[in-house]
């Protein structure tokens, strides 16, 4: 049972992290309308979030293998959900660049050992492969 339950939070998170690159375009006239951000802005509503999480990627894998899987992989959805309360309080295209940022951030160390994680609970290739 503890194998399910760790396999259900590792799907959720990845579900969350690839959910939250893709549904800020629908939102993207709103935000505009909202926050009166230019066209460069939006651009970079989506670029703040797609560079830290492309960019850190292996980097936070190298931190998991170092400081421990659980550990990043928890420090990343800390990050990421703190910056997702902070990214729906944005009053500021600013502001909701830079927890857009943070989102890439945490998803980054999230994503990166999720697969490693689930390599790791079910050892038996055939069990993994179900």
């Amino acid at each position: 049972m503890p194998r399910r339950l760790a396999l259900a939070a590792l799907t959720a998170a990845t579900f969350m992290i690839i959910l939250s690159e893709t549904i800020v375009n629908i939102a993207l006239r709103a935000i505009q309308d909202d926050l009166g951000s230019s066209e460069a802005g939006l651009a970079w509503v989506v670029n703040a979030y797609l560079v830290p999480f492309g960019g850190l990627l292996l980097l936070a894998g190298r931190i998991g293998d170092l400081a421990g899987r659980r550990t990043v992989f928890l420090s990343g959805i800390a990050v990421f959900s703190t910056a997702s309360l902070f990214s729906g309080l944005a009053t500021t295209a600013t502001w909701l660049v830079a927890a857009r940022f943070a989102q890439g951030v945490g998803a980054a160390l999230a994503a990166s050992v999720a697969l490693g994680t689930i390599v790791t609970l079910y050892p038996e290739a055939a069990v993994r492969a179900r």
